[in-house]
This record gives structure tokens, sequence and C-alpha cells, in this order.
């Protein structure tokens, strides 16, 4: 692809990321800019983060490392070394951005910090990824992906109903929020530098990041000074006694997985919906006791329907879905005009038409495992300039001599030195 059809074509970011920010340095990468991952010798901590290619645990092949680390060059860099330090700052008279996630006050220990930066570099960039934050009572505070998303909130509101909170997934949500908020405060800081030439210091907080992601949650406790809680496949409708609360699942089992439903009665779409599903299986010999079921809103009336007819309408529809595969239901309900969603898993959107018609997924080259694998794609798209992932993910110093020899100048003897004296 030619270098000007790419948003940040032209731009360099010095990325001194852990896992925390390999998100950020990702996403400005994939959209063009020249990303040069900075980490310490003998490679980043994430990157033995599994799971491995093949069940391999090598430090080179980290799926995880993978994911986050596309469209960067990679060089080694020991910060701890005055040495370290001085090829640091050469590299940031070059660079437009820097990114770190290091603890607060760590770069400024070296003479590193944003103050220090924009001297040599008035007009730089510099965002910050942190747990907590640049300051606060909490900011020195470490954190896990798991303790930012509790301490965040998000948390609270998972799992089942009236039973403990439970973590979600084992991908880390929170530093992958946590970077895409940096590239975007990254960008908008750089709409400020091009309005007025000025750089500026953008600090992240992770546990900031995931609160944005808790939905109504805080206004639901502002106004009803009520928490909201992990409702696992259920959908809760409160009612004062004597009704009590109402229990709903939209999420249903079917035949190879689960599927998301619309069914119930009260508003025209459910109430539609509803009906379609239920003729369906009327005609295939199911349900037979839902055939002439009155959900209009005179009958379905949240305030007043009883968990027991709701039930038994839920009773009534389980096995009819158990006889379908979701694409079978999906097909079906596209022609009937029943609400209904497979619930996807990883295999079913790897294969899923409308992702390939768009041409979504990317085959990325390894040379060094002699094939390609499959990555996500872009997640949106302009019609004025592109996204694409421009290589995989670096090996450990694999830019070296790029960098330090053809940029900066080093000869090979000086190389084998910094090597020798742990610089690189």
């Amino acid at each position: 692809m030619n270098d000007q059809a790419r948003l940040l074509s032209g731009f360099r970011i010095l990325d001194l990321t852990d896992e925390k920010g390999d998100m950020c340095g990702k996403i400005l990468g994939d959209f063009g800019a020249e990303v040069i991952k900075v980490e310490p010798p003998g490679g980043s901590s994430a990157r033995r983060t599994g799971p491995f290619y093949q069940n391999d645990p090598d430090p080179q092949k980290s799926l995880s490392w993978f994911a986050f680390n596309t469209s960067k060059r990679g060089i080694t860099l020991n910060l701890d070394t005055a040495d370290g330090r001085e090829i640091l700052r050469r590299l940031i008279k070059t660079a437009d951005f820097v990114v770190e996630s290091y603890e607060p006050g760590y770069l400024d220990s070296l003479g590193l910090g944003y103050a220090e930066m924009e001297k040599i570099k008035p007009d730089l960039i510099l965002t910050s990824i942190t747990p907590f934050g640049q300051t606060g009572p909490y900011s020195h505070y470490k954190a896990t992906d798991l303790v930012a998303m509790a301490m965040g909130g998000p948390v609270s509101v998972m799992g089942e109903f009236n039973r403990p909170p439970v973590r979600m997934s084992c991908v880390p949500q929170s530093y992958v929020q946590a970077g895409m908020h940096a590239a975007v405060g990254s960008m908008v800081a750089h709409y400020h530098r091009v309005l007025t030439g000025e750089g500026q210091h953008v600090d992240v907080s992770i546990q900031e990041a995931v609160l944005l992601s808790m939905g109504i949650a805080v206004e639901v406790y502002e106004l009803m000074k009520m928490n909201m809680m992990g409702t696992g496949n259920l959908f809760i409708v409160p009612r004062p006694e004597p009704a009590g609360i109402v229990f709903l699942r939209f999420l249903l089992p079917c035949k190879d997985g689960h599927v998301v439903v619309a069914w119930a009665g009260g508003n025209a779409g459910f109430t539609s919906s509803t009906r379609a599903l239920v003729q369906w299986a009327n005609e295939e010999g199911m349900a037979q006791e839902l055939k002439d079921f009155d959900f209009s809103s005179a009958v379905w009336d949240m305030t007043k329907i009883s968990q027991e007819t709701v039930d038994k309408v839920l009773n009534a529809i389980l096995p009819f879905l158990m006889t379908k595969t979701k694409a079978e239901l999906f097909e079906g309900a596209l022609k009937r005009g029943v609400m209904l969603a497979p619930c996807n898993t990883t295999a079913d959107i790897s294969r899923d038409p409308h992702l390939e018609a768009k041409g979504f997924w990317q085959k990325v080259a390894h040379p060094e495992l002699g094939q390609e694998l499959l990555y996500p794609g872009a997640p949106l798209t302009m019609t004025r300039v592109d996204w694409q992932i421009q290589s995989r993910a670096p090996l450990v110093g694999e830019h070296n001599r790029d960098i330090y020899e053809k940029e900066l100048g080093f000869s090979p003897e000086q190389l084998a030195v910094f090597k020798a004296r742990n610089v690189i």
C-alpha cells in the first residue's frame, strides 16, 4: 500500500510500554505510524504471557504479543544504564510521540520525565498509561488486569444473580480499554499540536478508562442509590412488593450452542417477534400451548405478570430451539421477523460470511514460523485513508541494527560493547 494512503504516515512513535499499553501503539501503527517498540534486553514481560504458538513457551511465540504488537519495529534498550538513557534522548529527538507505562516518577528519576523530554523535543506528546494515573493517593499502587477491572467497577456487575462477582474472561480487558483511550488521547493532543504547535503530557488511568465501560451503573446509583449487580444470563425487572422481581432469560440454548432471542410481550417489537417465533414452532408441531396466547400489553404487563406465566412461555419455546442449530435459527429468524441472533464462538466468526465479504480478516506473514496467521482486521473504514496491519510483531531486538547502525550511526563494534554491558 502507498504510504500516502495511511492516516499517520510520517509520524514516529516510541513505544516504551509493557502489556498495559501495547494496544495503544498497535492502533497507531496499524493506522500507518512508524512505531518503534523499545524493550529491555531479553524482551518485554508481555512476551511471557500465554498461550503460545503450538504450545511452545518461547518468548518469541506469545500469541498475546503477536496480537497487540503488530505494525511495530523492535529494539532493545536498558534505561537503567547511562548509555541507554543517552540513546533514548537521541531517539526522542526523532519522535513525534512517546508512549510509556512505567510507574509514575520512574522516568523523572532517570532525568527523562516529560519536563526533560519537552526540552529535547518541544512539541513532543508523551502519553502515560498507568493503573491509577500520575497523581492521587493510588498513583503508586500496582495492579493487574483483574485488579484494575475490580477497582474500576466492571467486575461488580458481572456474574450470576445473588452470587459473587466474576472476572471477564482471560483477555486483559482493562489494558485494551486503556490502550484505546490512550490512542484517542494521543490523537486529540496531536490535533491540539497542529493548531498551536504545543506538545503535552497525556495521563491515562486504567481504572478510570474501565469505569467508563459501566454504562448506566453510575447514574443508577446516583439517582436510586442502588448498586447494579451481576445477573448472568437473566434480565431482571424490579417491582415493588408484593409483586417482586421478575426474571427473564434472553440467552437461550439451541442444538449447537446458544442464541439471543427477544421473546416476551408488551411492546410492539417484542410482541411481533414472539408471535412469529411461536407460529414457526407451531408449524413444526411444537409449543402448541402458546398458539392462542395473548402477548399484548393487556396481558403481558410487566408490572403485574407472574413468574409462573413467564416460565410457562419460556419452557414452551426452549424445546423448539433445541431442535435447530444457530445457523438454522438465524436463517429462519431473518425470513420470519424474529429478533434472534447467534451467540458466535471464535470459530463461528472466523468463517462468518459477512466478515469475509467485507475483507475483515487479514493474513499476516510470520517468516520465522514458515506460515501466515489470521488476524482481526480493520475496526473501521474511511473513504480517503486506509487501515492495514503493516507487519507481524517484532522479534526481540529485531531492528537493533536498522536503528542503531543505519540511523544513529553506531558501528557493529560499538553495538557489541553495548550488548556486553547490557545496554541493548
